[in-house]
């Protein structure tokens, strides 16, 4: 036999069950408006904030905003807030109860939310019963956002500084040796000028001082430095030549920590705060209209269903 439940008459049928669908309908609007209440639903106020990527680099092929995602959503920033505010007992979560972390970090998850806007910022979203406490989670999440950064850059920076030391104080060590030498050279051997004094014994040798041969030349000092230029000549020259070039590059090394210590001893922010948040003064849940309206609209959708399936078996049961 073909099926009734078609060709039921959907106008009579709401005007024959009417008073049934108006005192449910109605009786559904009540006890939503009841239960959707501040006494059964705790209504929770929102605060957000709207903030950029600064003085960051991404890393390999993600840009600064995803960097910045990644590190808003790090368990530390998340165990730092959850410590500071003391979200355990401001959640009512038991610390003895099994899954008491994995229950606070639902909860959290459930209040926090930060996500990419469509413009590459990020939307930190905080969701509390005190709007007040809301409003300082999202500063508290963007304050550990920096010392997050901070900590990571002087990690890194303090890495590059210490390599800068290493090398200053090697570098050091080699010119001061270098420097010892030349001293010894010097004060031991009389080199001074190597080619200042080749030119002058080399007159005094050859007894052209003044422009002629005079008996003042002491032959003898002459004849000395001689001897001392022609053996260690070489080698003054060469000390002479690396403490030159040793020491431009120790100034460049020098140069080079100073950047780098700059660098690590900088103290930046590393969020532009578009928009800054603030303690709201009306809640943003529950949604109570809404959750009137969909109920009215569910309990009268439910209850059309329930009663087409009566109608429906009464015309089956008559066919028969």
């Amino acid at each position: 036999m073909e099926s009734q439940f078609y060709q039921i008459n959907i106008l009579k049928l709401l005007l024959k069950w009417k008073i049934h669908l108006t005192v449910i309908v109605v009786a559904a609007v009540i006890l939503a408006a009841i239960f959707s209440g501040p006494a059964f639903i705790t209504p929770k106020f929102e605060s957000f904030a709207i903030v950029y990527p600064a003085n960051i680099a991404p890393y390999s092929d993600e840009s600064e905003t995803e960097q910045m995602l990644q590190i808003l959503q790090s368990r530390d920033i998340r165990d730092s807030v959850i410590k500071k505010f003391n979200l355990a007992g401001h959640y009512k979560i038991d610390s003895s109860y099994k899954y008491f972390y994995t229950t606070l970090i639902y909860e959290y998850s459930q209040n926090v939310s930060i996500n990419k806007t469509p413009y590459e910022g990020i939307r930190i979203e905080v969701l509390d019963k005190n709007p007040q406490i809301a409003c300082d989670m999202v500063n508290a999440i963007i304050d550990f956002y920096n010392k997050k950064v901070r900590v990571l850059h002087e990690e890194k920076f303090g890495e590059v500084v210490k390599m800068y030391e290493r090398a200053i104080a090697k570098k050091k060590e080699y010119l001061d040796s270098l420097e010892n030498r030349f001293y010894e050279l010097s004060t031991q051997y009389g080199l001074l000028d190597y080619g200042n004094q080749s030119r002058e014994i080399a007159r005094g040798y050859l007894r052209t001082i003044d422009g002629s041969g005079t008996p003042n030349i002491n032959t003898k000092e002459v004849l000395r430095l001689k001897e001392n230029i022609e053996k260690k000549g070489g080698e003054f020259i060469l000390i002479q030549t690396l403490l030159s070039n040793e020491a431009i590059k120790f100034a460049d090394l020098k140069r080079d920590y100073e950047i780098a210590y700059m660098d690590f001893d900088r103290k930046y922010t590393y969020a532009n705060i578009i928009t800054k948040p603030y303690a709201a003064d009306k809640k943003a849940f529950p949604v109570r209209w809404l959750i009137v309206v969909i109920s009215a609209l569910a309990s009268f959708f439910i209850t059309f269903i329930v009663i087409l399936i009566i109608e429906n078996y009464k015309g089956m049961a008559k066919g028969s």
